[in-house]
């Protein structure tokens, strides 16, 4: 079973990534890229850390004491030892998250290790279904949740394992789950857009033209179509948190993104750090996206800063996308199902779950399923709220905080703008000739 969704999930990324590359390389994101301003931004990306409130801290707190403690370690790091250097650097605040992981981590082991959550008759493998013992029903959630050897991968895991293409087997394509997967597409170049802007002025430099753009949103989409191949159940885009990052360690240099590239792709066969990684509690990880989500929020609405921010416009439209984007899908996921129904799907799978007793119900099942799902992901309403009321409502280019991209001719005449955006060992002269994903 778990190969078959991994099956169609490798489907439905192929497809999506393919879209995103066509998007891209074939000058439509130029295009799109007139509706796409901070206004629109701004409400999109947060509510994809706003959309997973009510996953955060209920996980947390099945096990409040390495829970609550990850989430203190990492606001401790971040905030009130951000300004301490040691040798040079502000270690703390930019190893908050890792040094937070790596404290806890060692906490939790040590309580695990010491049989704090060790209960008499007790078997953390025993699935729930067939535990017959009152005591241990009443403990095997803090079992599962607080203890580091409960997945055994650790363990379990080779030392070195290479990873191949399709190694869940050959694909599954279902149409439906592909128009879902184009449309997160979309979202996510949406989400690339601002933070292309965001990084080329964080690095003084002139913001990319609409070619590089649109190259870039491409290359997103190639390289989720190897993600898809390669079986890893998700996409490749561009993370606005690493935004933040180039902020905090003023390291702008694509030849630091290129190394640690390097090293992840080492790392990844060596299938102890895998084993490693699987094996830290969800507890913890759940206090670690506490913290991430809240800052991809506050980093969302921090694009507002290129428009002007007081606007009552500007308040209103991103007010109404925010809002209607939590509340649109608490109505399609809570529709059809009793109040006293005590769910077991976690929230972030019940976008998927809801095609099944959504309020879409035509003779058609597919577009059944497809309306059901993208109105149940908040970033989906997040995004289409934004769209139609800032290109609908009037507003001033400065107002509205128009994303001003280079011009073509003028940066081919500008040898900085040249330096910063050509492509290596001449590459780019294949595309001279297709001037839409061209400088």
């Amino acid at each position: 079973n778990f190969k078959h969704i991994m099956k169609e999930l490798q489907g439905a990324i192929i497809i999506g990534s393919v879209f995103q590359a066509f998007l891209g390389y074939s000058g439509l994101m130029s295009l799109l890229l007139r509706l796409i301003n901070p206004v629109v931004v701004a409400p999109t990306i947060a509510a994809v850390g706003l959309s997973f409130y009510s996953y955060g801290f209920p996980l947390v707190g099945t096990c409040l004491e390495i829970g609550v403690v990850q989430i203190l370690l990492v606001i401790l790091f971040s905030l009130y030892l951000r300004k301490i250097s040691v040798i040079g650097h502000r270690i703390f605040l930019i190893y908050a998250v890792p040094l937070g992981l790596a404290i806890t981590w060692a906490a939790a082991f040590l309580l695990t290790e010491t049989g704090a959550y060790n209960y008499k008759e007790c078997d953390v493998n025993v699935p729930v279904s067939n535990i017959i013992s009152e005591h241990c029903r009443k403990h095997v959630s803090r079992m599962k949740q607080c203890r580091v050897d409960s997945s055994h991968a650790l363990k379990s895991s080779p030392w070195f394992r290479f990873p191949y293409p399709l190694q869940w087997g050959t694909p599954v394509f279902h149409w439906k789950m592909a128009v879902v997967m184009c449309v997160v597409s979309v979202i996510a170049s949406v989400d690339s857009v601002g933070s292309y802007h965001a990084s080329s002025l964080l690095v003084a430099s002139r913001p990319p033209t609409p070619g590089v753009v649109s190259r870039a949103i491409g290359l997103e989409g190639l390289c989720s179509v190897l993600a898809g191949l390669w079986g890893t159940g998700t996409g490749s885009t561009t993370l606005t948190e690493n935004v933040h990052t180039i902020a905090v360690t003023k390291m702008g240099s694509r030849r630091a993104v290129e190394i640690g590239a390097g090293i992840l792709i080492v790392l990844s066969l060596i299938g102890k750090v895998g084993g490693f990684i699987a094996s830290i509690p969800q507890v913890m990880v759940a206090g670690l996206l506490c913290f991430m989500w809240a800052m991809l929020a506050a980093l969302g609405l921090s694009n507002l800063r290129y428009s002007e921010a007081g606007s009552s416009r500007n308040i209103i439209i991103v007010g109404l996308s925010l809002f209607f984007s939590l509340s649109i899908p608490a109505y399609f996921q809570q529709y059809g199902i009793s109040p006293n129904t005590n769910l077991s799907v976690p929230s972030y799978f019940q976008p998927y779950s809801v095609a099944s007793h959504g309020p879409f119900r035509s003779k058609y099942g597919g577009v059944n399923y497809v309306m059901n799902t993208l109105l149940s992901l908040h970033v989906v309403v997040a995004f289409l709220f934004a769209v139609v009321l800032d290109n609908t409502v009037p507003g001033s280019r400065q107002e509205r905080g128009v994303y001003e991209w280079s011009e073509t001719e003028a940066a081919r005449r500008e040898p900085a703008i040249a330096k910063d955006y050509e492509l290596p060992f001449r590459v780019g002269r294949v595309f001279r000739w297709v001037k839409w994903v061209g400088l």
